[in-house]
């Protein structure tokens, strides 16, 4: 027996469709566009996994917004904090901003501290900020198809806030010219 319901049966002689308009129920059933609903559902959240897996690592730990550490020649503890990027100046600029505890301000370092391998000064921390453009930043600026006119690398004793005063931390700044054989350095 046919029970009388919103659903039309085909006919082996007759007009009636194999489904109905618009796709068979999802409901109770495995008809047209089960398939393509199951594949909406389970595929897409894959591939924007997979897509997520390749990104680096520095975009990931950035979204995340977790500092993710990166070697420096000096061999102090270096943690990328964020990546900005300004036009304010009217042209792209790149502002790479990096926590690095033990910097040191030379006006408060003694002369017998300053000469010793512990004291992270201006001077021993500028080729660490040179290593960075080259091996970190300018990977980043290919990978994300990037051409900034200038980028700015910074390093703070502690997380500061872009653009708020902090009389207590320690920052350092450098100005590089990104070029596709490296990094040139701008008076800034």
């Amino acid at each position: 027996m046919i029970r009388a319901s919103h659903i039309e049966t085909a006919r082996a002689l007759g007009a009636a469709p194999a489904a109905p308009a618009g796709g068979a129920q999802l409901v109770w059933g495995r008809g047209c566009g089960y398939m393509a609903q199951l594949a909406r559902d389970l595929v897409m959240p894959l591939v924007a996994l997979s897509m997520m897996a390749s990104l680096p690592a520095v975009a990931r730990a950035q979204s995340a917004g977790k500092p993710i550490a990166v070697e420096v020649p000096s061999g102090q503890a270096v943690a990328l904090n964020e990546v900005l990027l300004d036009e304010s100046p009217g042209e792209l600029w790149a502002r790479f901003r990096f926590v690095a505890p033990a910097i040191e301000r030379s006006a408060d370092v003694s002369d017998a501290v300053a000469k010793s391998s512990e004291a992270m000064t201006y001077e021993r921390s500028a080729a660490d900020m040179d290593h960075l453009c080259e091996s970190l930043v300018l990977d980043y600026l290919r990978r994300f198809d990037l051409a900034p006119a200038r980028v700015v690398i910074s390093l703070s004793d502690r997380p500061v806030a872009f653009g708020t005063k902090d009389a207590e931390a320690t920052q350092f700044f450098e100005a590089y010219r990104p070029a596709s054989d490296g990094c040139i350095w701008e008076a800034f």
